[in-house]
C-alpha cells in the first residue's frame, strides 16, 4: 500500500486489501438472515459494509428518544467477522414526526408544490430546525461509536443533491438566499451591477424584493439562476459540513466521506471535495448502452481528479439491473466484473454495491443486490463471489496512486450551469455532451485523462495538453491561468462559444472569445446554429493560422502559437471521426502517448503505481468482456485474459 498520511490511515489500516461489499441494511431482516449474513459475507470476501444509511425513524423513534440497541449487535457481529464498517449519519431521509411537528422543513417547488414524506430526501437544506435535529442525532451516534473497532469511516447524509430539495423554494431558503447574497455582494448596488437588472426593470431597491427564482411569466434573470444554483449547492454543503464538524470533534481520527451522484449539474463538486478525507461515488452505467462504459470511464477521471489524484471510493453499483430505468436490463455474466475493475484502473480504492441483500419491499425491491431474492444459489452470488476472491489477490493495488496523466481536461461546474441557461443561440449545447466528445477520442486511445477544475491554485503547467470544452462562462483569473499555461509550453484546446461572459453572466465586449482573444489569436463576430443544430463561428484570424475551414470558406480550426507553446481553437462542432482525427493530430504534436500503445478498439489500459514504486497495469478489453492486471509485466489473474 502506498504511504497513507492523517485520518485517512485509520481507514486503510482497516483493510487488508481493496474495500469490498456495499450497504447493508440489518434493519429490514431478522435474526435467522442475520446468522445467514455474517456466513456469506465470509464466503463473498466481503471487508466493509456500510451501514445505517436510512435507520433514523429506527434509531429515534421520536423526538429525543435515541435508540441504538438495534445496531449494537449487528455492529458487534461485523467486528468479530474481521468486517470493517463505514457508518452513515442516517440523515438523508427524516422520519414521519419530524414533518408532522415541524412542516416548514419540507421542501418547495418554484411552483410553490410543497414536497411530503413518502419517499425520501423530503427536507429544507436550509432549515435550521432539520439541521439541528441531523446534528443530535450524528452527536449521538458519533458519541455511542466512536471508538467501536468495526468504524473505518463515516458516511454523511446520502447522494446529496440527488433530488429536487436541492432546489428549495420555500420562505425560509429565501430569507437564507438573501443573506446569501448579502455576504457575496456586501451592497444591493454592487448585486444589480453584476445581476444587470436594469435590464426589464429588475433594479432591487430592498433584500427583501428578492426571491430565488421561481416559476416567472417568461425568462427569468440569468445572473440570478446561476447564483441560486451556487447558493442551492453551497446549503447542502453547509448541511454535510455541519454533521461533519460533530464527527471531527468526537472521532478526530476517523475519516469522512459523502456519496456523489452520477456526474450531472447538481452540485459544484470541486468545492464539495475539498471539504472531504475522501471522495465516494455511485456508478450505474446502463448494460443497455454501449455509451455508458465510456462515460463511467468519464466520471471515474473526474472523481480522481476532484482531490488531485487521490483514490476515490466506489460507494454504490449494481451487480446485474436497477430498477428506475424504463427499460432496466440485466448484466449479463462478466459484465459486474469488468464494470468493478474499470473503476479500480480508474483510481477506485473499493467495490461496493448497493445492496448486500435485495429488499424484500419497497422502491426499491427490484434493484438489484448482492444476494438475490433468490438466494446465495444463483449466478449473481457466484459471480460477487468470485470477484472478492480476485480482488483480494492483489492487496497491494491499495492505496496505490493512479498514474499522473499527460493530458487533463478543464470541468466548471458554474461554467456548466451557466452554458446551459435559456435564452442562447441554441438549446442543444450541452457540457456533458461535449466534454465526452472531448475526452472520448483520448479514452478510445488508450490515453490517460485528469479532470481538473478552474479553482485554486493546481498547477496546470504538470499537463502537455488541456482541453477546454464550451468554457462560456470565463473570470479574467481563469483567462490569465490559461494564458500562462500556453506561455509556459503547454497545449491548449479551446471549443466554441467559449470565453463569452464573465463569472456574472455579462458579455465579454469586443468580439469573441473574450479575454481568450490573444491566446487563440482569433475574434469571433458570429454564431451561426443551422437547422440540424451543426454550429458555426464566423472566425476573423487575428495570429492564428488556418488549419480547417468551413464549407464554402472560413476557418473552422485554427492554429495559434503563443509564447512557447500552441493554443487551438475549434469553431464548429466536430463530428465523432473529425474530433478523434483533431485530436490524435494534436496530441502527437503535443507528445501525448497512450499509456499502452496499439491496442485494438476496444481495449483500455490504465496503470497505478505502488509506493514501492511497483508500477500496475490494469486491461480491460470491452469487446471480449476480459481483465487482466499486469504487475512488472506478470499477470496477476491468470486464465482471464
Amino acid at each position: 500500500m502506498a504511504e497513507i498520511s492523517g485520518r485517512l490511515a485509520h481507514f486503510y489500516d482497516k483493510l487488508g486489501s481493496l474495500a469490498y461489499g456495499g450497504d447493508y441494511n440489518p434493519e429490514q431482516w431478522g435474526p435467522d438472515v442475520h446468522q445467514e449474513d455474517a456466513e456469506l459475507m465470509e464466503a463473498a470476501g466481503v471487508n466493509l459494509a456500510t451501514v445505517g444509511i436510512f435507520s433514523w425513524a429506527r434509531s429515534e423513534p421520536t423526538p429525543g428518544a435515541y435508540d441504538f440497541t438495534w445496531l449494537d449487535p449487528h455492529l458487534d457481529r461485523l467486528a468479530e467477522a474481521g468486517v470493517a464498517v463505514c457508518l452513515a449519519t442516517m440523515t438523508a431521509s427524516p422520519p414521519p414526526w419530524l414533518a408532522r411537528l415541524h412542516p416548514e422543513t419540507l421542501p418547495v417547488l418554484a411552483d410553490g408544490t410543497r414536497l411530503y414524506p413518502g419517499s425520501r430526501q423530503h427536507w429544507c437544506p436550509s432549515s435550521p430546525v432539520f439541521r439541528a435535529y441531523a446534528v443530535r442525532l450524528v452527536e449521538e451516534l458519533a458519541k455511542r461509536y466512536a471508538d467501536h473497532p468495526a468504524l473505518a469511516l463515516w458516511h454523511i447524509g446520502n447522494e446529496y443533491g440527488c433530488h429536487v430539495s436541492r432546489h428549495c423554494h420555500c420562505e425560509v431558503s429565501t430569507a437564507a438566499f438573501r443573506d446569501w447574497l448579502r455576504t457575496r455582494y456586501g451592497t444591493l448596488d454592487a448585486l444589480n451591477s453584476a445581476w444587470s437588472t436594469d435590464f426589464w426593470s429588475q433594479r432591487y431597491g430592498d433584500w427583501s424584493e428578492i426571491f430565488t427564482p421561481r416559476t416567472a411569466p417568461s425568462f427569468r434573470n440569468p445572473a440570478q439562476q446561476l447564483d441560486y444554483l451556487r447558493f442551492s449547492s453551497d446549503e447542502l454543503l453547509a448541511c454535510c459540513a455541519a454533521e461533519k464538524e460533530v464527527l471531527n470533534r468526537i472521532t478526530p481520527g476517523v475519516p469522512v466521506t459523502t456519496n456523489f451522484v452520477p456526474v450531472a449539474p447538481t452540485l459544484d463538486l470541486f468545492r464539495w471535495a475539498r471539504e472531504l478525507d475522501v471522495v465516494s461515488y455511485d456508478s450505474y452505467p446502463d448494460p443497455l448502452d454501449p455509451a455508458s462504459v465510456h462515460e463511467a470511464a468519464f466520471s471515474y477521471d473526474v472523481m480522481r481528479g476532484l482531490r488531485d489524484g487521490q483514490p476515490w471510493l466506489l460507494m454504490e453499483q449494481a451487480p446485474s439491473a436497477v430498477n428506475w430505468r424504463t427499460r432496466n436490463g440485466r448484466k449479463p455474466p462478466g459484465r459486474m466484473r469488468l464494470d468493478s475493475w474499470q473503476a479500480v484502473a480508474h483510481g477506485a480504492d473499493s467495490v461496493l454495491f448497493f445492496q448486500w441483500r435485495q429488499s424484500r419491499g419497497g422502491a426499491e425491491k427490484f434493484h438489484s443486490a448482492m444476494v438475490p431474492h433468490a438466494g446465495p444459489s444463483t449466478r449473481i452470488f457466484r459471480e460477487v463471489s468470485e470477484l472478492g476472491a480476485e480482488l483480494a489477490t492483489s492487496p497491494q493495488l491499495l492505496g496505490s496512486i493512479p498514474e499522473r496523466a499527460d493530458a487533463a481536461l478543464l470541468l466548471d461546474w458554474p461554467n456548466w450551469w451557466a452554458l446551459e441557461q435559456e435564452a442562447h443561440p441554441s438549446g442543444d449545447v450541452r457540457m456533458l455532451d461535449a466534454a465526452l466528445a472531448h475526452h472520448r477520442p483520448l479514452y478510445d486511445a488508450s490515453v490517460a485523462c485528469d479532470v481538473v477544475g478552474v479553482d485554486g491554485d493546481r498547477d496546470w503547467s504538470a499537463y502537455r495538453l488541456l482541453l477546454v470544452p464550451n468554457l462560456y462562462s470565463l473570470s479574467l483569473r481563469t483567462a490569465e491561468r490559461l494564458a500562462a499555461y500556453v506561455r509556459g509550453g503547454g497545449t491548449l484546446v479551446v471549443s466554441y462559444f467559449s470565453g463569452i461572459t464573465d463569472e456574472h453572466d455579462r458579455v465579454h465586449l469586443g468580439g469573441h472569445p473574450g479575454p481568450l482573444r490573444s491566446v487563440l489569436g482569433v475574434r469571433v463576430e458570429e454564431f451561426d446554429v443551422a437547422p440540424d443544430g451543426s454550429w458555426r463561428e464566423e472566425i476573423h484570424l487575428e495570429g492564428a493560422a488556418e488549419v480547417r475551414s468551413f464549407p464554402g470558406g472560413g476557418p473552422s480550426v485554427t492554429r495559434h502559437a503563443y509564447g512557447a507553446g500552441v493554443a487551438w481553437y475549434l469553431g464548429m462542432r466536430p463530428a465523432p471521426g473529425e474530433m478523434r482525427d483533431l485530436l490524435d493530430r494534436v496530441r502527437a504534436e503535443a507528445g501525448v502517448a497512450p499509456v499502452v500503445a496499439g491496442l485494438p478498439a476496444g481495449v483500455q489500459v490504465r496503470a497505478r503505481v505502488a509506493g514501492d514504486g511497483t508500477r500496475w497495469l490494469v486491461r480491460l478489453d470491452h469487446q471480449e468482456g476480459t481483465v487482466r492486471v499486469e504487475r512488472g509485466g506478470v499477470s496477476t489473474l491468470p486464465g482471464h485474459d
